[in-house]
């Protein structure tokens, strides 16, 4: 059987940087052809970044994009790598008109090319296009039409893009009808918790439905909330896992496939399943043996729960601050748990030397929290000073008399104030510290903690801020380094110490029970007489659903945040703001 040395560049694309990356795609291409690559695959849309939401509808960057190809075609020529093909996803046009989608010849369309000796030697656009959750790509792009196989060296590879694979037939089916000996495909699949093991499955299937083994490669880094975790993978047809690449790393996968022969039973042009017409090019090159050394592979292991979420919020929050020009972050250190595991993963994310973190005491601070806080600042060495707001609280309360809750988020909102300023004066980007469980019950003061650019731990539920506590002092304990939370921050009960005495479950109920009943609300959209059917007191699950509905108008004024869940608030989620309906 022929082999085929196949090369899966898992890079972090940055969304209209069109420079950085094809310098990526140039770098990488350059480590394939120097492991003797014969095909090298980059992720979807990896030369304008993705999503790349409203911008596919600006002419001036659709050009740009198809230009910036055709130059890389030319660069990688240029610089020698010309006989290395080369898989890039890019933003084009459709070249005709789609009548029954209402749209015109030249409309946007998720594509990629294959880059061969200072050409586009084809392009197509993605058939299947996804439309749920954080996808809308209805509302951007025309589908494509065909199954592109690609011939060289005696072997054909079909080709597809990410939701190809997702959906039913489609090219799955088409590339087994072609007689495909391999099917590449390149994607932008963002991460969710324990996605990788749905993904995997999916690949498996998609292998034995297409009867060849497939390659599945994908992006890493962040784009706003949503992260990529990489786990490219090359699958067998009968399910085995040839190779697979790390989480949340760059990495170049290089493994060697023994395929079989191409052959001409199916002409060019011929219909196949869901319409698609098989279009074929023959980049030549004789039918290779296997290679005497074959590539080292291997497959990396996966991480554990704890560690893959971690990973994704420290991916997140770094891809955030670098990629909007940023050098260093500002936090609110108040000694509780949501802001010391804020500045765990800023410091994992963009060094200790690069975080900033305040105190910020008033008249109910505890002397237990202004001592966790000064301890966090000197496990992680992040530089810390000490602002006390009572000052300030004085000259309002002389002016205004607030009284109760007034009173309490004053004291929120004048820290706000005050890391803005801090803010604007220094340059830090600001991190809010709440956490998914306050955020879907309001538990949060608008203009006060809410307050910042980025919020790492907004998709992560109360119960969970404290398991990846305690599996960050874990990690470093085995490390041999300074566990970075003090227990204290992590074993007192929470408070906002905003009223003497205060603690989260004077307003809030139990968090383990709080943080169910919001799964089955939030992740599961089930309605409150399904809860309450499902064992809750029904009491309990009105005032859950109350303080949530009730809630919306908050979240939306929050910052966005790195996405872990299958439901994460903001692109996931959108519920009016003014919305009668209160049955959940």
């Amino acid at each position: 059987m022929p082999n085929l040395r196949l090369a899966l560049c898992q890079i972090d694309p940055w969304v209209g940087d069109l420079v950085h990356n094809g310098e990526e795609v140039v770098r990488l291409a350059r480590q394939a052809a120097e492991a003797g690559a014969r095909l090298a695959a980059f992720p979807e849309m990896a030369l304008t970044g993705y999503p790349v939401e409203d911008l596919a509808l600006r002419d001036s960057f659709v050009e740009a994009s198809r230009s910036a190809l055709v130059a890389l075609a030319a660069r990688l020529a240029a610089e020698g790598l010309g006989e290395l093909p080369v898989l890039v996803g890019y933003l084009g046009r459709s070249e005709h008109p789609s009548p029954a989608l209402g749209r015109p010849a030249g409309a946007p369309q998720n594509c990629a090319a294959v880059l061969h000796r200072g050409r586009v030697a084809t392009r197509f656009a993605k058939h299947h296009l996804p439309n749920y959750g954080v996808f809308d790509e209805h509302r951007y792009f025309v589908p494509g039409d065909q199954l592109p196989v690609l011939r060289l060296h005696g072997v054909d590879v079909a080709l597809a893009i990410c939701e190809d694979i997702w959906q039913d037939g489609g090219r799955v089916t088409a590339a087994r009808e072609a007689g495909a000996g391999l099917l590449l495909v390149v994607n932008g699949s963002p991460y969710e918790r324990d996605k990788d093991d749905v993904r995997l499955e999916l690949v498996r299937r998609r292998a034995a439905e297409a009867g060849c083994p497939l390659a599945y490669v994908n992006m890493v880094g962040a784009q706003d909330e949503l992260v990529f975790d990489g786990d490219s993978l090359v699958v067998a047809p009968g399910g085995e896992v040839l190779a697979r690449a790390p989480q949340f790393e760059e990495r170049l996968l290089v493994v060697d496939l023994d395929l079989p022969a191409a052959t001409d039973a199916n002409p060019d042009g011929q219909r196949l399943s869901d319409g698609l017409r098989l279009v074929r090019t023959d980049l030549g090159g004789e039918p290779l043996p296997a290679p005497a050394v074959p590539a080292a592979a291997g497959t990396a292991p996966r991480l554990e729960d704890e560690a893959e979420i971690y990973a994704a919020l420290v991916t997140g929050t770094r891809a955030y601050v670098r990629k909007n020009g940023f050098a260093s972050v500002l936090i609110g250190l108040s000694g509780g748990i949501d802001s010391a595991l804020v500045a765990a993963i800023a410091v994992d994310a963009v060094g200790a030397g690069n975080v900033h973190g305040v105190s910020m005491p008033s008249r109910y601070s505890s002397q237990h929290s202004r001592d966790d806080a000064a301890d966090l600042a000197a496990r992680t060495g992040l530089a810390f000073r000490t602002v006390p707001i009572a000052p300030m609280f004085d000259a309002y309360m002389a002016s205004l008399g607030l009284t109760g809750l007034a009173e309490e988020n004053l004291q929120s909102r004048l820290r706000g104030t005050l890391l803005m300023a801090v803010s604007n004066q220094e340059g830090h980007l600001v991190l809010a510290p709440g956490n998914k469980s306050e955020l879907a019950v309001g538990y949060s003061t608008l203009y006060g903690d809410s307050v910042g650019a980025y919020g790492p731990i907004k998709d992560v539920y109360k119960s969970l801020v404290f398991r990846l506590a305690r599996w960050r002092n874990e990690e470093a304990v085995r490390r041999g380094e300074v566990p970075p939370i003090p227990e204290n921050t992590i074993v007192k009960p929470p408070s906002a110490e905003l009223r003497p005495d205060q603690q989260d479950s004077d307003s809030l109920p139990d968090y383990d029970l709080l943080d169910t009943v919001l799964d089955l609300y939030v992740e599961g959209d089930r309605g409150r007489d399904a809860i309450v059917a499902a064992g809750f007191e029904a009491a309990v699950v009105d005032r859950i659903v109350r303080l949530v509905d009730t809630a919306e108008y908050k979240r939306r004024q929050y910052p966005p945040g790195p996405k872990i869940s299958a439901k994460g608030f903001g692109r996931d989620r959108r519920l009016p703001v003014t919305n009668r309906w209160r049955r959940g």
